[in-house]
């Protein structure tokens, strides 16, 4: 009996996560760095109208320091957290209170112990407060966040070719998780294909975005969000490129940071199995380091070289970016163990 298949099949692994999709010519007659997982768009701008546009209202606005405004702006919205709930602030205060009458040899008065408390839910709990938008403020919000958020919205409408309904950095700005709750149905119910949720590239833009994920995903088989298990939190985002709007304060080229989930109708066969890279790919010599979050809900850092894994599955590797998917599919039934070197020998 010949080796050469058995090692050309083990050679297709990506050891501990698939194999490669070698079975649909995936390539066809395409060049690697076009293989069809590539979701990456070039740097993209605003149409030149909207840009035009843009300059021309701030141009004539009284608004004073818009640099420092559209600086003071993009912080506070990066660095937001979410609203704590009700329950969760009953939990706290209950927590609280416990501690200081077990640490207290003196006793307390009731109205003593609830200033107490309260002084120390004040001083440990964020204050989530919510954006009223006068015309000042939605001008430097559009000179803040135009640009940025029409980029990550372009590259997640580049994945779905269908009618979608989106909504781009508006869940952030919902008081309560039952408004959330609320909004996320009706959109649900307005939906024909596709859904498109956008948020900040941050934990709590992605901790909505998943928690509007497992309200519409109601299926035994939705797998929960392996970020979300690690040990070490991070949120699921993606970066898209583009060229800001060229105020005198900001001429050079852009990265927008971004969460987003697409929930679409239909059956979960039909959905693509291929796994999705979640960090910047690195290049090393002979071998690709790729992240990857893959359809059985784990985590997986793959480590390719061409003698193991085959030309084509390395070359793709190579060539793709972080969100793109990886021409991969599911594990055989008797996957290969994690390499322990990366480097070839």
């Amino acid at each position: 009996m010949s080796l050469l298949p058995l090692l050309q099949a083990h050679a297709s692994f990506v050891p501990g996560v698939t194999q490669v999709d070698n079975q649909s010519d995936f390539l066809g007659k395409k060049p690697h760095r076009q293989h069809p997982g590539i979701l990456q768009l070039p740097y993209v701008r605003l149409p030149q109208a909207l840009e035009n546009a843009a300059q021309l209202l701030l141009l004539q606005s009284a608004v004073p320091n818009v640099e420092k405004q559209v600086q003071a702006l993009t912080n506070y919205l990066w660095s937001r957290h979410l609203p704590v709930e009700p329950e969760e602030l009953r939990r706290r205060a209950m927590d609280i209170e416990k501690r200081i009458l077990e640490n207290s040899d003196l006793p307390q008065t009731e109205e003593k112990l609830l200033g107490t408390v309260l002084h120390a839910l004040r001083k440990t709990t964020y204050h989530w407060q919510g954006l009223s938008y006068n015309e000042g403020l939605s001008l430097v919000y559009m000179a803040a966040r135009l640009d940025g958020g029409f980029a990550a919205v372009s590259r997640a409408f580049h994945e779905v070719q269908f009618d979608v309904v989106v909504s781009a950095f508006s869940l952030s700005e919902l008081p309560s998780k039952a408004d959330r709750t609320e909004v996320v149905q009706t959109l649900w119910r307005k939906t024909g294909h596709f859904l498109v949720l956008v948020e900040n590239g941050t934990k709590a833009g992605h901790c909505l975005l998943m928690d509007a994920r497992d309200l519409v995903l109601k299926c035994p088989h939705e797998l929960p969000c392996p970020q979300l298990r690690a040990s070490k939190r991070l949120a699921c985002s993606f970066s898209q490129g583009y060229h800001p709007i060229p105020f005198s304060w900001n001429k050079k080229p852009k990265e927008e940071k971004f969460s987003m989930v697409i929930l679409a109708r239909g059956s979960p066969d039909q959905a693509n199995r291929w796994p999705r890279i979640t960090q910047p790919v690195l290049k090393r010599p002979r071998h690709v380091h790729c992240h990857l979050c893959c359809p059985d809900g784990h985590m997986q850092h793959a480590v390719l070289t061409a003698r193991r894994h085959g030309r084509d599955l390395y070359r793709c590797a190579r060539v793709s970016s972080w969100g793109d998917l990886l021409p991969v599919v599911t594990p055989s039934e008797s996957p290969l163990t994690p390499d322990q070197d990366p480097a070839e020998r």
